[in-house]
């Protein structure tokens, strides 16, 4: 497994805390998809996950966004996108 960047386990512990998921955040694995497999999340995770991120780093993920899978696509594309899109 992969360790986890800063910005990483920041939204690990965001993922887990927001989610209540039963998953320790430390353990996510930072390549592996967060949809359907790997994490298991669902397309209200997603929609949970995004409103958090958008209050906590002030941007919005939209359903029409064109890289919308790519970013929901593991823990390390969603960072990359924070890290990129973040104004807060």
């Amino acid at each position: 497994m992969a360790i986890q960047t800063p910005i990483e386990k920041e939204l690990a512990e965001l993922m887990v805390g927001a989610l209540n998921l039963d998953a320790d955040h430390e353990k996510i694995d930072p390549d592996a998809p967060l949809y359907v497999e790997g994490l298991g999340l669902d397309s209200i995770d997603l929609l949970e996950l995004s409103v958090v991120i958008s209050k906590k780093y002030g941007f919005q993920i939209k359903s029409d966004d064109p890289d919308i899978e790519s970013i929901f696509s593991s823990l390390k594309h969603l960072a990359a996108t924070v890290a990129q899109r973040k104004t807060t």
